[in-house]
């Protein structure tokens, strides 16, 4: 027993010793490299573009809302960062390749690729419409394929190039009142596993990101449906809590740092690498437990399938000092005008 324990401890310190070489082989120097992030204008997009730029990189954002843009920009640049933003749709795959065009133009070649931009729908599944469902699609399936097949003749000809989805832990079990959300997640993690098979032989690497809870400021500008205040309560509280949750400053020091040596997969949070482990293990317990969490959460009724901003849904517990982490957060982050 000893000798087979000693020989599997073995094993398991040069496996790893051998894939932290690997890992280092793969590294890559950002200095003066180019990067694009789709959803870079607010929340963990312009907090990437921050982190990108403290590692030497150039950078270009692309959003939908101008003045948002124009203020993420203003911001970069105040900085002391290179930076231009470029208005854009991913949804459409002409304005995409019309905004690539452009930043090749403008800037060069595109070295590393953040398929960032995100929709959030909250609420009961009874108020959930289709086209709910056809625009988280759009946003989290639909946008990154664009991006990705825009950039990738460019990125394969020079052999070298980084992918990086940005999914959610919503992409490894799926959440009650997020049901869009969560499929669009699930559809996007299995698109960037496959494309991560596919491009390493050109030197291309794709890498998964999977947050769990994360204080970017983003319920502010999050869907809320059914009882719209109720939802953004827990939303934005959950969202807040220190021991359950990570700064959007931490969060992008990992994801930079995962595009760097071009890991597959990265979970951000404790919590939420256990929750897919639990789930991958016993996945019909999960799911008998988040049944029990549903029950606790807001009942259909108040606005239905009408919509309101986290920003039109305010409360008497929300905001309020429990949320003073998401708040700060948001002004941070360009979630508020």
């Amino acid at each position: 027993m000893k000798r087979q324990l000693t020989f599997l401890a073995g094993l398991g310190l040069g496996s790893w010793l051998v894939s932290r070489k690997l890992r280092s082989r793969r590294a890559m120097n950002l200095d003066d490299r180019l990067v694009l992030i789709a959803g870079g204008s607010r929340g963990l997009g312009l907090e990437l573009a921050r982190e990108f730029a403290r590692h030497g990189a150039r950078i270009a954002i692309c959003g939908r809302d101008t003045d948002t843009l124009h203020r993420a920009e203003e911001d970069l640049r105040g900085r002391g960062i290179t930076a231009r933003a470029y208005t854009c749709d991913i949804s459409n795959a002409n304005e995409v390749s019309e905004m690539v065009t452009s930043v090749e133009r403008d800037l060069g070649a595109i070295h590393v690729l953040v398929n960032n931009a995100g929709i959030i729908q909250v609420g009961p599944v009874d108020v959930m419409t289709k086209e709910d469902y056809r625009e988280a699609m759009d946003i989290h399936f639909w946008g990154p394929l664009h991006t990705t097949l825009s950039v990738l003749p460019s990125m394969k000809y020079r052999g070298s190039g980084r992918i990086v989805n940005v999914s959610s832990i919503g992409g490894k079990l799926s959440v009650p009142h997020l049901v869009p959300y969560s499929a669009s997640k699930f559809a996007l993690v299995g698109f960037s596993e496959g494309l991560r098979s596919e491009l390493r032989q050109y030197g291309v690497y794709v890498t998964t990101i999977c947050p769990g809870l994360m204080r970017t400021g983003s319920p502010r500008n999050a869907i809320f449906k059914g009882q719209n205040k109720k939802e953004y309560a827990w939303f934005s509280i959950s969202d807040s809590l220190p021991l359950l949750t990570i700064s959007s400053e931490r969060a992008a020091r990992k994801i930079v740092d995962a595009c760097i040596h071009g890991d597959s997969e990265v979970i951000l949070t404790p919590q939420a690498r256990l929750a897919a482990t639990f789930h991958g293990v016993f996945p019909g317990l999960t799911s008998d437990i988040l049944g029990i969490v549903n029950r606790i959460l807001p009942s259909p009724g108040g606005i239905g399938e009408q919509r309101a901003y986290g920003r039109d849904s305010f409360s008497a517990v929300s905001p309020s000092p429990i949320t003073a982490f998401t708040e700060a957060a948001a002004r941070k982050n360009n979630e508020v005008a």
